[in-house]
């Protein structure tokens, strides 16, 4: 039976992939395939999940973030418990044991920063503190962790949340880590997206291979566990019917070598 932690403390060191999620959903919607692969081949996976923090008590939420709560039709108070249930579900699906990490999502973070789409999906604040905070965490996460792959989101989309976590998992790679990123779905399946990201990070002197992963074998068990996630569905996808369509059409159109469905990862090249 999977688990799901809360205390750094209570991290083993068995772990054979470690897959970093900025939000809740990232990691089943982007990698929800390999991650069963792995659990299929009786390999350990753990998910840890940045931005998972519950706003303190007395919180002023932006109209931003409020028209999220309303668009996910969740009560303030329990947006973050009842995304944290969807989590749970969601990995017992998958068969991987979770770790959230005690960051607030940016629009609670910074929400006069973060207060529109545009500024979500925009430059990344200088004074934001989930850069240093993040990535104290990380690199303590894969100092214990020393044998465990790590996959990291590539930043497809611009997402002020993913585009801090790649950087810190670029600067971690840099630093010897053995890093893999995967690409954002469903930003990923934008026209274009994924060719826009990989020139703006080459631009920066990040460049990356890539590698397509089949995953004929559990693209339903991903599917399955995307459902568990039912109030961003919505807003995502528009209906959960449309959500499996997307993702079987995304992996098809990543059909790998041997097999239909895929997965892709990017190595950066050093």
């Amino acid at each position: 039976m999977p688990h799901h932690f809360t205390q750094f403390e209570r991290l083993t060191t068995e772990y054979d992939h470690v897959y970093i999620s900025p939000h809740f959903d990232d990691a089943a919607l982007s990698c929800g395939g390999a991650i069963a692969r792995h659990i299929a081949r009786h390999q350990r996976v753990l998910v840890v999940t940045a931005c998972s923090a519950t706003p303190p008590a007395g919180h002023s939420f932006s109209p931003f973030a409020q028209a999220m709560h309303t668009t996910w039709n969740l009560a303030p108070d329990q947006v973050v418990a009842e995304r944290q249930r969807e989590d749970v579900a969601a990995l017992d699906c998958l068969g991987a044991d979770g770790y959230l990490l005690n960051f607030l999502d940016a629009v609670y973070r910074l929400p006069e920063r973060y207060a529109s789409n545009d500024a979500l999906f925009g430059a990344v604040a200088p004074d934001d503190p989930l850069r240093a905070e993040l990535y104290d965490a990380l690199r303590q996460i894969t100092q214990r962790l020393p044998m465990a792959m790590v996959y990291a989101p590539l930043g497809v989309g611009n997402h002020v949340d993913h585009q801090l976590t790649h950087d810190l998992a670029a600067e971690l790679a840099r630093e010897g880590v053995i890093m893999a990123f995967y690409e954002d779905f469903p930003y990923a399946a934008g026209a274009g997206a994924v060719n826009d990201r990989l020139r703006q990070l080459s631009a920066r002197g990040r460049d990356f291979v890539p590698s397509v992963l089949d995953i004929d074998a559990t693209l339903a068990r991903k599917i399955s566990a995307i459902e568990a996630y039912a109030s961003q569905i919505g807003m995502l996808f528009g209906d959960a019917t449309t959500m499996a369509r997307r993702v079987h059409d995304y992996a098809e159109d990543l059909r790998p070598d041997v097999g239909t469905y895929g997965e892709r990862l990017w190595l950066m090249q050093r």
